[in-house]
């Protein structure tokens, strides 16, 4: 937090305060928060600060979740992929400051273009922070957009994005999807696969299946809407060495207790209390937190015990969210460098199902002692969206990895003669999917029993957050419902600004 009290330098930004009350809670409260990822963490973090008693389970060997990093036993590392911590991230970055006050251990990167294989780029270093001037000079400077197809544009549609207003916008496309959107925006073919398609594929999604509220609300968060520039931070070294290990040691240092290695099996609600069922042990608490990945958050709540009136429903609301398309991250250590003007992340489109290249030696303490040592590179190859049978099927998998290297030596052509040393191939399909389905009808924080609230991306959140994001500001929520029950002050929420630069002129 800034000293005038913003938590960045966009003064437009707005704070949600939480609810509020004494500092802390009256008496004891106990807490399951269920999921150690970045939902977890932060509504273990709100709940443990204000007194609670916490306990904090997580099926995997270490904080993380979705964003988790782990040892491969030699020095190397291993992750789920690259993600960008965005400055727009105040609440993230809000939970990170409790370990790390200065975010020291975020580093800027310099630029992330966008390439397509006909030669076309875009980058984003160099612009003006603030809206509409970023756009514009972005605009004007790529050579995606020229005079001639500029004129095409549908410019209703165009305004629509700086018309946006929270939450109306995300129930405003039900039933359209962000590849529909884009159909009528009419955005030139080249700008419409760099600036908008790679965007939208972040979310781990074919276009034709995501949410146009959606995309529409990333790029309010992203670019039509925030002063914090289109740059971003990542962390200095893998996730859990930069993140998550020391936010740990934090949430014990607040008496949270941490069990790694805790897959929570099933939930009764009881009038006496919440039963946590984590492997041979009965775990009773006063309320739970459902942070668990969208999956493992569906089966808890289909197999839920003693539920009250109105949860029947709500547990085929949650039934109703599905999983995003899996995706495959290839890590590769190369016996030498890559070219050394190439950018630490690279966006693409075009070079069929790679979506990103990271150059982790850029920016990853580890990952740069490594290629140090031994002459190389460390390159990480990203493809979203891919098709269903390479979760079961490893000759399709397979297909998948061998185009991704193709792919990585069209784009970094020194790549073609250098020997891999080491690969590691990761599969998953467990992120979630917001398709184009009513934005009502999905989940929210909370629930018909107050003892249960949940919390995560795929959660719906009135405010303009995803992604990382949407995880942080759902677990800060989550705690705030059950410290409001119990007379606690809450965790303050930041955004962006919830409406538009032209939301106030009518269409």
């Amino acid at each position: 937090m800034r000293s005038d009290g913003l938590p960045g330098r966009d003064r437009r930004a707005v704070c949600h305060p939480g609810p509020s009350g004494a500092p802390r809670i009256d008496g004891d409260l106990h807490v399951a928060v269920v999921g150690g990822g970045i939902a977890g963490l932060a509504a273990a973090t709100a709940l443990a600060e204000r007194g609670a008693r916490v306990t904090l389970l997580e099926a995997a060997d270490r904080l993380g979740g979705r964003v988790a990093a782990w040892p491969l036993g030699d020095g190397r590392t291993m992750s789920r992929g690259f993600h960008a911590f965005f400055r727009q991230y105040y609440n993230l970055r809000g939970l990170i400051r409790r370990a790390d006050p200065a975010l020291g251990r975020l580093v800027p990167i310099e630029d992330y273009p966008l390439q397509r294989p006909d030669g076309l780029r875009d980058s984003f270093t160099d612009l003006p922070r603030t809206p509409p001037w970023s756009v514009l000079e972005f605009v004007r400077r790529s050579p995606t957009f020229t005079l001639r197809s500029l004129a095409r544009v549908n410019v209703p549609a165009a305004l629509e994005l700086l018309r946006v207003r929270f939450p109306g916008t995300y129930d405003r496309y039900d039933g359209e999807s962000a590849a529909a959107f884009l159909d009528r925006l009419r955005f030139p073919q080249a700008a419409r696969d760099l600036a908008l398609e790679v965007f939208a594929r972040s979310f781990f999604a074919d276009p034709t299946e995501f949410s146009a509220g959606e995309l529409v609300a990333m790029f309010h968060t992203y670019f039509m809407g925030s002063a914090e520039g289109l740059l971003f931070d990542v962390p200095d070294d893998d996730y859990d060495t930069a993140l998550w290990a020391p936010l740990g040691r934090h949430l014990a240092g607040l008496g949270v207790e941490v069990r790694t290695g805790a897959t929570v099996a099933g939930l009764d609600l009881a009038p006496d209390g919440v039963t946590v069922r984590a492997g041979s042990e009965d775990l009773v608490a006063d309320a739970v937190v459902l942070a668990a990945d969208p999956r493992s958050a569906r089966g808890l709540v289909a197999g839920l015990a003693g539920t009250g009136p109105g949860m029947a429903d709500w547990q085929q609301q949650v039934a109703a969210t599905h999983n995003a398309p899996p995706f495959v991250v290839v890590r590769l250590w190369l016996d030498r460098s890559v070219a050394a003007d190439r950018p630490a992340f690279l966006g693409t489109s075009g070079y069929g199902p790679l979506d990103n290249v990271s150059v982790l030696e850029r920016f990853e303490t580890g990952a740069a002692t490594w290629a140090h040592e031994h002459g190389g590179s460390v390159v990480e190859l990203h493809a979203y969206a891919c098709p269903l049978e390479v979760t079961t099927d490893g000759a399709a998998a397979d297909r998948v990895v061998e185009r991704l290297v193709e792919e990585l030596h069209r784009v970094f052509p020194e790549t073609t003669a250098a020997q891999v040393v080491h690969r590691e191939v990761l599969v998953r399909d467990d992120c979630t999917l917001i398709g184009p389905q009513p934005w009502s009808e999905r989940p929210s924080v909370t629930t018909p029993d107050p003892r249960l609230v949940l919390a995560g991306d795929w959660v719906r959140c009135e405010l303009p957050v995803a992604l990382m994001e949407r995880a942080a500001t759902t677990g800060f929520l989550a705690a705030n419902a059950l410290l409001e029950r119990r007379g606690a002050a809450g965790q303050d929420i930041w955004t962006v600004p919830m409406t538009g630069l032209l939301s106030h002129v009518a269409a």
